[in-house]
């Protein structure tokens, strides 16, 4: 328990000093810093001395002891002084690790743009989870469909009323032509890229497998880009 204390502290003490990068850091310390900075070398210093004149503790293991909590110290200071690193390169990690169609990446830049990043499913098509008039559900990317397409159980779960549609509107497939019906939807998210009022088509029961994300959510992003293995909207 007293070794960890003394670690504690030393870790508190130079995550100050790390994380200052001040040439004059001493002048600009508070005085809680000072005090801590103060306490920490004292208490390592004790700490040391009393491995070294403990009879039970030979001098060479009492150096090992002392080098292995400087070593163990130093790595929690630099893991602290690089946590915002350290958090991206494992988010980016994680996301690779994600099922084709989560999201991998997520970022902002300096203008405002955000983007979302997505990797392409085995079968070698792009699928998205978003959120449409917020319930969460599975769109397969198509750029080849004018609106964005949803399966009627999957509509119903977003609050469209199926009794209430006309399936009026002529609709290419891949086993030829069917119909599908008008709807207007509230809000179609992918992470956070959210498009309000989006236009989409509610297909008959049995025409379509998939969601489709179409044109009518793509053309009102800011950009979106087909990169070997990975799609990249940006809103």
């Amino acid at each position: 328990m007293k070794a960890w204390a003394i670690l504690a502290l030393l870790v508190g003490a130079g995550a100050f000093l790390l994380l200052r990068n001040d040439p004059q850091i001493f002048s600009g310390l508070g005085t809680g810093e000072i005090l801590t900075l103060i306490a920490g070398l004292l208490l390592a210093g004790l700490y040391i001395v009393s491995l070294v004149n403990d009879g039970q503790t030979r001098p060479m293991q009492a150096v090992r002891y002392a080098l292995t909590w400087l070593v163990i110290g130093f790595c929690l200071i630099a893991g602290y002084a690089y946590r915002g690193e350290i958090a991206t390169v494992a988010s980016r990690v994680g996301g690779e690790l994600l099922p084709p169609g989560q999201l991998v990446s997520t970022e902002t830049n300096e203008e405002g743009e955000t983007s979302v990043r997505v990797r392409r499913r085995l079968d070698g098509h792009f699928a998205v989870r978003a959120s449409v008039n917020g319930q969460s559900m599975t769109l397969m990317v198509d750029t080849g469909a004018s609106s964005v397409v949803l399966r009627p159980a999957d509509a119903e779960r977003a609050g469209i009323d199926l009794s209430k549609l006309s399936y009026t509107v002529a609709v290419d497939t891949a086993n030829g032509t069917t119909y599908a019906a008008a709807v207007r939807l509230r809000s179609l998210a992918v992470g956070p890229l959210l498009v309000p009022n989006v236009e989409a088509l509610v297909a008959k029961p049995g025409t379509v497998k998939e969601n489709l994300l179409g044109m009518s959510f793509l053309r009102r992003l800011r950009s979106y880009e087909f990169a070997n293995d990975y799609l990249t909207l940006r809103g």
